[in-house]
Order: structure tokens, then sequence, then C-alpha cells
């Protein structure tokens, strides 16, 4: 899987690590609906750290569409409460 970390660049992501990254995509889905903003930026700040450690940066130069689009770890609750679908930010 591709995920693009907005502002940053695209990292491929094994699939065994979707179980994982979904995980923190609910974390970050609830602390949005809870309007927590502390549980919101340690969520977000951990589910990039872990598409970072896990991924392997995809090749800058090949153009390719991503499967997933994460927001940059600035991103400000109600940026990412725009960005979420049903199945959060990561869909699965």
């Amino acid at each position: 899987m591709i995920v693009r970390i907005l502002g940053e660049g695209q990292y491929d992501v094994a699939d065994g690590a979707v179980d994982r990254l979904n995980t923190l995509d609910a974390q970050v889905e609830s602390a949005v609906e809870a309007d927590d903003t502390d549980a919101f930026t340690a969520a977000l700040g951990e589910l990039l750290d872990v598409v970072r450690s896990v991924g392997v940066p995809h090749d800058a130069e090949a153009i390719d569409v991503s499967d997933v689009v994460l927001p940059p770890s600035d991103a400000t609750l109600d940026e990412v409460r725009e960005l979420l679908s049903d199945d959060g930010l990561i869909p699965g």
C-alpha cells in the first residue's frame, strides 16, 4: 500500500501493517469525535510515526497514486475532521 503524508512524501507500507494502522486510525477518529485536542495530537503523531517506521520511502521519481493520504503532523483537529470518511483516514 502507498501512504502519502501530506507535505512529506509517499511510503510503501506492507499489508501486514494495515491492522496496526487501522487501530491507530481509530484512535485519531475517536479523539476527533470527542473533540480532544491532546488525544488527537498524540494519536496522529503515533500514526505518522508508525507509517514512517514500518514504511519505506516510495520512489520520488515514480508517479503513483497513493492508496491512503494522511494529514501532516501539524494538522489541526478541525482540518482532520474534514478529511475523515466513514472509514476514518485509512479505508478498510
